[in-house]
């Protein structure tokens, strides 16, 4: 059987299939569907420092081969996640890489620091791309703001470090060299693609907040091209994202330079998808005649 742990600089999976954050909720909402410890790791919703009650609803709305989404952060802050969500997501087998998000470089600096030394963190995720907050994005359109941020965190803590990125500018590439100059242990590409839904009947926007997030299927060949362009010119491990749903999808991200990958809409209608994939992938590999997940990841030919 081929190897199927990789590494991601610093951290260590024993294999490249992760869920992605605010998709698999704390878990344990999953727990009937999900063997966890056959997972590479689990990344729960965003924490925040403070509680937040989110973007008013409608908060979803399926689109063509996608899905719109406006939550807003909705969770119940940080030291409600210590107390409260930890100690059961640091026992379910597998890494845990938890994603954090803050208005300003000192909160993403504090709460890295408080997670740093904590039995089961595995890891950290720096949401500075979410597509759907006030502010939210202003960290990830910015390479000097994204590297600031991420060398904030190195600073006050060992974990393993991902900056999650947006693919909502002219081009990821410089931030994503940015973030990898300044320390960060891998990126995941990539977060939703800022869109509108429109009721033309009622002349209004259908989400209650206006713009959503757009992920699922439809955005997967943007998401891949953006994984193959900074595979192509930055040197830091990647995570790829965006409309996974069967193997093939896993093959297309590692071929195209993915070290790892995220499941993310598809858990909302296949919660047991990510489990399947880890033996997807493992047969698949078999097939090729693979020794490793590794043989594989980059080896995107250049166009006839």
């Amino acid at each position: 059987m081929a190897l199927m742990s990789v590494s991601l600089n610093r951290l260590s999976l024993q294999n490249p299939v992760l869920v992605a954050s605010g998709t698999f909720g704390y878990a344990r909402e999953m727990e009937a569907f999900v063997d966890f410890a056959r997972l590479g790791g689990i990344i729960p919703k965003t924490v925040t420092p403070q509680p937040r009650h989110g973007n008013p609803p409608p908060r979803t709305v399926e689109t063509a081969s996608g899905m719109l989404n406006s939550i807003g952060l909705d969770n119940d802050g940080f030291e409600q996640f210590l107390t409260d969500k930890l100690p059961y997501l640091s026992g379910l087998g597998t890494a845990l890489i938890v994603n954090i998000a803050g208005k300003t470089r000192d909160e993403f600096r504090e709460m890295a620091r408080r997670l740093d030394g904590v039995p089961g963190v595995a890891a950290v995720e720096l949401n500075i791309s979410c597509p759907n907050v006030a502010g939210g994005v202003d960290f990830g359109t910015d390479a000097d703001l994204a590297a600031d941020v991420v060398r904030a965190v190195r600073d006050v803590c060992r974990l393993p470090v991902i900056a999650k990125l947006t693919p909502n500018v002219t081009s990821v590439v410089p931030v994503a060299r940015a973030v990898a100059d300044a320390g960060c242990d891998a990126v995941s590409l990539v977060n939703t693609f800022l869109g509108l839904a429109i009721d033309w009947r009622r002349r209004r926007p259908i989400l209650g907040n206006g713009l959503g997030g757009l992920s699922g299927p439809a955005i997967k060949p943007l998401a891949l091209r953006i994984v193959w362009q900074v595979a192509q010119q930055v040197r830091v491990p990647i995570i790829g994202v965006g409309g996974i749903q069967c193997v093939d999808d896993v093959m297309e991200y590692l071929v195209a330079g993915a070290t790892a990958i995220q499941v993310g809409t598809a858990n909302c209608y296949n919660p047991g998808l990510a489990c399947q994939l880890v033996s997807d992938l493992s047969r698949t590999l078999d097939e090729i005649g693979a020794e490793s997940v590794t043989d594989i990841i980059g080896s995107l030919k250049a166009a006839s």
